[in-house]
This record gives structure tokens, C-alpha cells and sequence, in this order.
């Protein structure tokens, strides 16, 4: 079940569940920097999306070459459902002496940034870097959260989701959730 938190206009919700499949404006893809699709959700997405979201990212990486960590970059969402997708690079763990919690706090806020430049009153993302790029999440959650809440305070989008992969991945987010925010809404919903 869903657990939904408001803050200002905006909801921030935790979901359980396949990303590709949510129904929102834009999802968020944890990207690698050269955008050509790979393993985990970024794999994933490239699989449903279909085979033109590749050209797309090809497109722009020759336009503008790798997307460095920390970044985001838009294309439309092909086959998903979601109108778009947003591109976002996070860091490698590299022990945290590397500017990790700067790079993973900028690849969300530039999301949804990005989501506010083109209108998109909703995004759904993943976990960003705590899958192959190895972020502890015990370092993860709390500041992927918090800076979701500080975004969710400028009204637009007006529902963030945060979708995670496994009862024990959305246990732990949820847990980290309550934590800093209390408890979510009795039913799920803002």
C-alpha cells in the first residue's frame, strides 16, 4: 500500500512497484552518463520505452556528449506510459569523500527542476544510485528524502512518487520516511 506525505500543494508518496509502469507526466531514469541504456531501472525503462528513446539519447549525447552526475536531460517517454523521461545521472559510492551526497542531492533536485521548466505536475522516481552504483541506504533514503520534501515546496510537481523495487527496499524507505516525516495519511493518499 501507499504512504503519502503533504507538504505545501505538493505530495510525496512511496510506492511499491514496477517504475515503468507508473502513471505519471515523467519518470525519472537513473541514467548512466552516457545515456545508452544498461542494467537495473535504467535497462528497464530503455526495454519499455522501445527502441526510439535510445536515438533520443543518442541524439543528445551527440549534441552535447556524456551527462555528467548530478544532471538531468528530458526526452519524451516513447512507449511508457509517462509522456516523458527525465535522464538523471547519479554518483558511483565511492566512500563519500568524492562529493557523493552533493552529486545524489543535485540528480533529484535538477529532476524536478527540469519537471517545473516543462510543466509536469507529476514524476515517479527510483532509487537513484542505490542499485549498481553501490550508495549505502542508510545515506541514500534520508537525503533523497529530504531533498524531495524541500523540492515538494515549490508547489509544481504537484505529486512526487518514489518507486521502489521489493518488500524490503520499500520497508526500508518507509521506515526512513516515518522517521523524518511521522506517519504517513491512514489510506495512502495526500
Amino acid at each position: 500500500m501507499p504512504a503519502a506525505w503533504t507538504f505545501g500543494t505538493a505530495a510525496l508518496i512511496l510506492k511499491q512497484g514496477d517504475l515503468t509502469r507508473a502513471d505519471t507526466a515523467a519518470i525519472v531514469n537513473a541514467a548512466n552518463s552516457g545515456l545508452l541504456g544498461g542494467g537495473g531501472v535504467d535497462g528497464a525503462i530503455h526495454r519499455a520505452a522501445g527502441p526510439r528513446l535510445l536515438e533520443a539519447c543518442r541524439t543528445i549525447v551527440a549534441r552535447i556528449g556524456s551527462l555528467p552526475a548530478g544532471q538531468a536531460i528530458l526526452t519524451p517517454g516513447f512507449d511508457l506510459t509517462a509522456r516523458h523521461v527525465i535522464h538523471t545521472v547519479g554518483p558511483i559510492w565511492r566512500g563519500g569523500n568524492a562529493g557523493e551526497p552533493e552529486l545524489l542531492r543535485s540528480a533529484y533536485a535538477q529532476s524536478l527542476h527540469l519537471a517545473r521548466e516543462n510543466g509536469l505536475g507529476s514524476v515517479a522516481f527510483p532509487a537513484i544510485s542505490c542499485g549498481a552504483y553501490g550508495y549505502p541506504l542508510p545515506l541514500a533514503a534520508p537525503l533523497a528524502l529530504e531533498t524531495l520534501r524541500r523540492e515538494c515546496a515549490h508547489g509544481l510537481p504537484s505529486r512526487v512518487e518514489l518507486w521502489l523495487r521489493g518488500d524490503a527496499a520499500f520497508t526500508f524507505w518507509l521506515g526512513e520516511a516515518r522517521r523524518l516525516f511521522g506517519d504517513s495519511a491512514p489510506d495512502g493518499q495526500p
